[in-house]
């Protein structure tokens, strides 16, 4: 159907056939120019009129690129094709179904006191953020300058949201209020940040953000007994979505039977590891600041020597000090989220995790050569790879022998991945229009292992909202590990073929140069195979 629909596209636009590959990059400089909205009254402008007024162009960029004739090209540069086809795809599916200016009251949340540690904020956001993990305290002249510039967007951007809001997802509305209000705290907090030493052009437009956001928040309130809609997308729409943007070969039948065998697989595996380790001392977790700073202190030494010595990747200088930057702290008991506790009792199941780091340091230090890989895909087209990555890693470092000397430690492993198939299960019931958000996140709490979620009712509230918002995202961690195993597989199997050395090594240096794109275009250029059912 889609090539279909390309075909009609091409031949019916008047536009010219291309050969060359430059004529993409072109293409798709021009493209990012024009995704970024045009600017009203000092915000983007995400007004339906804006989206209407601008689809003839939209639809030209997309003639533009159907008329490329790829055959020729090496496999990356095929692969750069499919990205920017991914990218419009998104940009059209949120334009017709996604629709977050008009439905999500969080894609106005404006003021970010964080750094993702995947290559762009997870779910749908606007394009003039204030990241205020980029500043540094107290200001100097020109940083003030740019924050008292940037938060400019904020009063115009809230007023703004009044009119676009029309939507009637109801879950969406209510969880979204949440985000605004706490963005109201965070300038506050800003406020009593800068409020000794500020110029009066700064205080003024802190204030005036403050009050905008307020005012929003009020209105969204106002509003929110009227909103009685359905906020999921649907079964249709939510595989059109991992098809055709995130360029996931599966469906949403496909993601369910998936989430539930890997919930029985980590459930099952915890419970053999359990059995195995009964005669071993119980894990005990720090309870102290000194004992947590040790245990991660260790951990990253573990993980780092084991890379190194195990040869399972080639260590980067920027690696170890990437880790260690998010070591985290001790958290008193009562406090501590499902992901700390885990890490209190060992750090490094968790810090496994913290590939993420890895990769945002070497696109950070080592970009890409193609612009188009160069910086975070739009519309979280990279969940597959970074989520998948970072969860897939988790297990694979457990299998070649991280934990030979710790092996409790594998418990937490199998019991992190329960956690994210029980909630990813619970994200594609609530897409479904199955279950309720509510609901979902009882699903989340009552398959994780230990209880350990039972008393985490704000991370569940953010996780199965961010999941509701980006559709794919709360499944991506397992369907990327998933799909990351059958590229090792295919890898490995022609190694095998052609009489040649596996080596781990090999396979993950080759990944993290591909970088951060889709896993199933990452299978095509480091095996040269493609999934038939990739689109």
């Amino acid at each position: 159907m889609l090539a279909t629909v390309c075909l009609s596209l091409v031949s019916g636009s008047g536009v010219a056939a291309s050969l060359s590959y430059d004529d993409l990059l072109t293409l798709f400089a021009d493209w990012r120019e024009f995704e970024s909205p045009p600017m009203t009254d000092g915000a983007p402008d995400y007004t339906a009129e804006q989206f209407a007024a601008r689809r003839d162009d939209f639809e030209a960029l997309q003639a533009r690129l159907l008329a490329l004739e790829t055959d020729a090209w090496s496999i990356p540069q095929q692969v750069d094709w499919h990205l920017v086809r991914a990218e419009m795809n998104g940009y059209d599916f949120n334009e017709r179904v996604l629709k977050p200016w008009a439905r999500d009251p969080a894609f106005y949340n404006s003021v970010w006191t964080y750094r993702s540690d995947v290559p762009g904020h997870e779910g749908p956001t606007h394009h003039a953020l204030v990241e205020l993990w980029t500043y540094d305290f107290p200001l100097s002249d020109s940083e003030e300058q740019r924050l008292t510039a940037e938060l400019g967007v904020v009063p115009p951007l809230m007023k703004q949201a009044q009119k676009n809001l029309t939507g009637n997802a109801r879950e969406l509305w209510i969880a979204g209020i949440r985000d605004i209000r706490g963005q109201s705290a965070t300038l506050r907090e800003l406020k009593g940040r800068v409020d000794d030493s500020a110029s009066d052009a700064l205080k003024d437009i802190i204030d005036r953000s403050i009050m905008a956001t307020d005012e929003l928040v009020a209105w969204l309130e106002s509003e929110a007994k009227s909103k009685t809609g359905p906020s999921g997308l649907g079964k249709e729409n939510y595989t059109w979505y991992l098809n055709n943007v995130h360029l996931v070969p599966m469906t949403w039948e496909d993601e369910v039977r998936l989430m539930q065998r890997e919930l029985a697989r980590a459930w099952s595996m915890l419970k053999l590891e359990e059995h195995r380790n009964r005669e071993l001392p119980p894990m005990v977790a720090a309870s102290s600041p000194e004992e947590y700073d040790a245990m991660a202190n260790d951990a990253i030494r573990r993980i780092m020597d084991f890379l190194e010595r195990k040869e399972i990747v080639t260590i980067a200088d920027y690696m170890e000090p990437a880790l260690r930057e998010h070591a985290g702290a001790f958290v008193p008991e009562e406090n501590r989220n499902f992901f700390w506790i885990t890490a209190h009792y060992d750090p490094a199941p968790l810090f496994t995790h913290f590939y993420h780091w890895f990769e945002l340091a070497r696109m950070d230090l080592e970009p890409h050569a193609s612009p188009v890989r160069q910086g975070a895909l739009l519309y979280n087209i990279f969940d597959s790879r970074n989520e998948g990555t970072a969860t897939a890693v988790e297990e694979i470092f457990m299998n070649a022998g991280l934990y030979d000397d710790s092996p409790r430690s594998r418990e937490l492993v199998w019991i992190m991945l329960a956690q994210r198939a029980a909630r990813g299960l619970g994200s594609l019931y609530a897409h479904a229009n199955e279950m309720t958000m509510e609901e979902a996140g009882g699903l989340h709490i009552e398959w994780t292992p230990r209880g350990w979620m039972k008393t985490e009712e704000d991370l569940v509230k953010f996780e199965q909202h961010l999941y509701l918002r980006q559709p794919g995202y709360g499944t991506s961690y397992v369907t990327g590990k998933y799909l990351l195993d059958e590229t090792l597989k295919d890898y490995a199997w022609q190694a095998e073929q052609s009489g040649e050395e596996f080596r781990l090594k090999d396979f993950f240096d080759q990944l993290n140069a591909i970088d951060s794109i889709p896993i199933s275009l990452g299978r095509w250029e480091l095996t040269g195979m493609r999934d038939p059912n990739a689109h």
